[in-house]
């Protein structure tokens, strides 16, 4: 049997080039496929095969100094969800292009947001209700097919684009309020919470574990809808069997999670199509240009 297993640690690294030859080398001799990145700020991982082997490749990381404490997040899936076994070396473990202001120490993230456990999450909106308001750490693509109920949706395509987001004025409202920043497995949260109090955002929490641990205690019938957007050959995770539809097809708007890869090569953009209208190919492009780019090179 296989699973996928997510995890992260922040830890201050002194040589990430030597951490990743190690874990190159460890994945390979366990037959795992997956992405790793490691920096001086620690290491992020996803990675799948067979359980016994994951719990071999858990035993053999736990100890590395500093990575005792690991939170393993477990998926459905296996490694031929993954091209191949990737092991890189970073500047960030998110590129939010903040090295210069966010601190590492033997602790974590300097200045995060504290975490709270899925039912701590339920117990602070049923206290502080409109008080209480969730904030998606995670690009605008993900938050279409998926996202914690009436979320603050930044309008970011990558990372980089949080901190122009953050200083724009668009969420000053929200500085007074309690606000839980989500991501899919927490990594990004760790920054980002630190990045929202350095701004100004005085009560900021991150949900421990992420979407994935949530998910894990509550399915569909907590304060989660829709699918989880995941990066592997998966595209997406549902939690349980009634899982709500909330993407909408960009052609017909019909309800929809599925997405597909602009059929331009050259385009990195992804189309939320459903599976009725992928029937008519000249619906698989992003914009028309990549329509127009792709007949000129077929002629």
């Amino acid at each position: 049997m296989q699973k996928i297993l997510l995890y992260y640690k922040f830890f201050p690294i002194d040589d990430p080039e030597l951490l990743k030859l190690w874990q190159k080398t460890l994945c390979d001799s366990l037959n795992l496929k997956g992405r790793i990145l490691v920096s001086t700020q620690g290491i992020n991982g996803t990675v799948g095969g067979d359980i016994d082997d994951l719990k071999r490749y858990i035993k053999a990381t736990k100890a590395f100094p500093g990575f005792k404490d690991i939170l393993w997040k477990w998926s459905d899936g296996s490694r031929d969800d993954f091209p191949r076994m990737s092991v890189k070396v970073k500047k960030e473990l998110v590129a939010f292009e903040t090295w210069d202001e966010i601190k590492i120490d033997t602790n974590g993230v300097v200045g995060r947001g504290p975490h709270l456990k899925p039912h701590e999450v339920n117990e602070m909106v049923e206290k502080y209700g409109d008080n209480v308001v969730f904030f998606d750490g995670r690009n605008h693509y993900e938050a279409k097919v998926g996202q914690f109920k009436n979320a603050v949706v930044p309008d970011t395509r990558t990372s980089r684009d949080f901190k122009r987001e953050l200083e724009s004025g668009k969420y000053d409202d929200l500085k007074d309020k309690k606000v839980i920043s989500y991501c899919t497995g927490g990594v990004r949260c760790e920054l980002l919470s630190a990045m929202m109090k350095q701004r100004g955002f005085k009560d900021v929490y991150q949900i421990d574990g992420g979407i994935v641990k949530y998910g894990e205690a509550y399915g569909d019938d907590g304060l989660w809808e829709g699918q989880l957007y995941v990066f592997d050959g998966r595209m997406g995770m549902n939690f349980s069997d009634h899982t709500k539809t909330i993407g909408r097809c960009v052609h017909c708007d019909g309800p929809t999670s599925n997405y597909e890869n602009c059929a331009e090569p050259s385009c990195n953009e992804l189309v939320l199509i459903c599976k009725s209208c992928m029937n008519n190919k000249e619906n698989l492009f992003h914009t028309m240009s990549c329509r127009e780019k792709a007949r000129v090179a077929a002629v």
